[in-house]
């Protein structure tokens, strides 16, 4: 990406981001069309491609800031003090539903991201993606209080398993072509951490 694009002001970076993710989380990669993006973000196609030297760099820059702006969201002072698992995957899922409500393109160009198959882009976004999912775990779950786990059972096992039940509900839908609807995402998710804790936790702690 050319330096040149930091030395805009800050609201023309966001319109370039905010366009890239629009157009991007509505088409498949191959599909997604630059002179939109361009036209939404309120630049030349000329000019898009000076920032960023071809479609796979926009993508990928694009995922990057996506990336980051929902780390920027988690990564508070309050994260920290939460010593509890349930208690921080709760806190942690109620900042990434605001956050989305407040960006309703993030939710279409992350599930698109997420989805990814076959597209030029794939390969690199799942590289991404699990190094992504690996430091975030090493980064939230830090300070867990390990002691209220019953033996044999890790963290990393019920937060792999709620991964999963995620990326299954998420694919039902996607194939069914339903919309997601974020209230019941939040809904299952308190609920598969209600049936979690019971099989994880030592009775007392439950």
């Amino acid at each position: 990406m050319n330096e040149a694009f930091y030395s805009l002001p800050q609201e023309k970076q966001l319109a370039i981001f905010n366009a890239s993710m629009e157009v991007f989380g509505a088409y498949d990669y191959q599909k997604a069309s630059t002179d939109l993006i361009a036209a939404k973000a309120g630049v030349s196609k000329g000019l898009l491609f000076y920032y960023f030297h071809n479609k796979k760099e926009l993508y990928m820059k694009t995922y990057e800031y996506a990336s980051q702006i929902l780390k920027d969201e988690l990564c508070d002072s309050h994260l920290a003090e939460i010593t509890d698992f349930f208690e921080l995957l709760s806190y942690g899922t109620q900042k990434k539903l605001q956050l989305l409500s407040r960006n309703p393109h993030l939710q279409p160009f992350s599930m698109r991201a997420f989805y990814s198959m076959h597209q030029p882009v794939s390969d690199d976004v799942h590289t991404k993606l699990i190094r992504g999912l690996d430091q975030s775990y090493q980064l939230y779950f830090q300070n867990l209080d390990m002691s209220k786990f019953q033996d044999g059972i890790s963290p990393l096992q019920i937060f792999n398993m709620l991964l999963w039940m995620t990326d299954g509900y998420l694919h039902i839908r996607d194939m069914a072509g339903l919309p997601v609807d974020l209230d019941d995402i939040d809904r299952k998710f308190s609920l598969w951490c209600q049936m979690l804790k019971k099989v994880s936790y030592k009775e007392e702690y439950q």
